[in-house]
């Protein structure tokens, strides 16, 4: 019998860890109150849904290849030049497409220890190497990200605000990191949670990106636009990254119900900041009843809480119960957080149910 030999996936895709996402299920529960995945907790704009039921009567039609219209509004609603945008399937994409472009085998990102896992998985993919900055106080430090960087960095990637510890970095110190990086290495600043913030010491990095051949800037319309299941982001670059990245660029990755609903939602200022308000009226709201539960929670920004617990068996066995109760929260431990437990702020019912679970769990201490 003649051996067989299967296809190989080319080295390291095997080692690399899948993506997972907030769960979404409870066994035996029909609707839990899903808190794991930092949606929208009031959903997309119904300007957004009427759009989208408009593209159906399109969608025989392959979508605009770059995006026009989105592009024009995007450029208005955030004063940006049109022609340094790319949109993507998520700004998601966005990285796994400067990942691809930028990276050969042995180069390197740098990103903090507890940054998004996206900006991992694709440069792995591309045979790189990840470099996890120390982040002390689960927050970035400049100078704990430069003292990795070498001559086979090509990109670092910060989140700004950060997810799952919603902390931030001000313009002062991303200009600083930006100034001392060398002027061939892409300063990449995720931006996904930018809407959320109600924070003096917190500024967007689209003046620094503008002013810079290095800096981009990506945003997405899963957060505060509540169209996480379009997947929908974009990326303000430098016009020579434009041009590299749409030489790889799948030619219609931005689908056309998700460009029609973007428009839309942009255009929805009322739910814009209906959304904004439900963050910033329960952030501070949740941060003291869970203090006064006895919890270690700090100061954060984002659609998010981030509850530190006395260690990892203790946060898995809050994760347990607050299942057991019908509550989907997330578990860190894959970001490098095993003490801790994300959760998503969710419509006010929602809130107080997470509270009353969580005041019977310290009850069990």
């Amino acid at each position: 019998m003649t051996n067989k030999i299967a296809p190989a996936p080319k080295a390291g895709i095997l080692d690399i860890a899948p993506y997972v996402g907030g769960k979404s299920k409870i066994d035996g529960v029909a609707e839990p109150i899903k808190l794991s995945s930092n949606e929208n907790a009031l959903g997309c704009s119904a300007r957004a849904i009427e759009a989208y039921e408009k593209a159906k009567e399109k969608l025989f039609r392959y979508p605009d290849g770059h995006a026009a219209p989105l592009r024009a509004a995007v450029a208005q609603y955030h004063g940006l030049e049109p022609e340094r945008l790319v949109f993507g399937n998520g700004s998601d994409e966005v990285f796994a497409l400067l990942n691809q472009v930028y990276l050969e085998a042995g180069d390197n990102i740098v990103t903090g220890e507890h940054g998004f896992l996206a900006y991992r998985i694709s440069a792995l993919a591309c045979q790189a190497e990840v470099k996890l900055a120390e982040e002390p106080d689960q927050r970035v430090s400049i100078d704990a990200l430069l003292d990795l960087v070498d001559d086979r960095t090509k990109i670092v990637y910060i989140s700004n605000p950060a997810n799952p510890t919603g902390t931030w970095n001000t313009p002062e110190e991303l200009a600083d990191l930006r100034a001392r990086l060398a002027p061939s290495i892409l300063l990449v600043i995720d931006e996904a949670y930018a809407e959320f913030v109600d924070e003096p010491t917190w500024a967007t990095a689209f003046p620094l990106a503008r002013g810079a051949d290095n800096v981009i800037v990506t945003r997405t319309f899963s957060k505060i636009h509540g169209l996480a299941g379009l997947r929908i982001g974009f990326g303000y670059c430098p016009v020579d990254v434009i041009a590299a990245i749409d030489r790889i660029r799948l030619p219609f990755n931005a689908n056309l119900p998700a460009q029609f609903a973007a428009v839309a939602a942009l255009e929805d200022t009322v739910h814009i900041e209906a959304s904004r308000q439900q963050i910033l009226n329960w952030h501070p709201r949740l941060r003291q009843a869970i203090a006064g539960m006895g919890f270690d929670i700090r100061k954060g920004i984002g659609n998010f809480v981030l509850i530190y617990f006395r260690d990892a068996e203790e946060a898995a066995r809050a994760n347990e119960f607050l299942m057991s109760q019908g509550l989907i929260v997330r578990h860190v431990a894959n970001y490098g957080l095993p003490q801790a437990l994300r959760i998503t702020i969710g419509k006010d019912a929602e809130n107080e149910a997470f509270l009353e679970a969580l005041s019977r769990f310290a009850a069990t201490r």
